[in-house]
């Protein structure tokens, strides 16, 4: 459960960012919407390399 203390006279929009800021880090929602659908394992491991390419070329365009 995300707990998030407000001091007195805080903003409540504040607050509310703080909130939506930690639970994007719990990574629920990511894992909820991969859930939605099975993908095969081949697949993922297919995209993270796809991905791993793609930020090592950016990385040596930056050198």
């Amino acid at each position: 459960m995300i707990i998030i203390p407000i001091k007195e006279g805080e903003n409540i929009e504040r607050a509310l960012k703080k909130f939506k800021r930690k639970f994007e880090k719990t990574g629920m929602m990511k894992e909820l919407r991969s859930r939605q659908a099975f993908i095969k394992p081949s697949i993922v491991k297919r995209e993270a390399i796809k991905k791993a390419i793609y930020i090592q070329q950016l990385q040596q365009k930056e050198e």
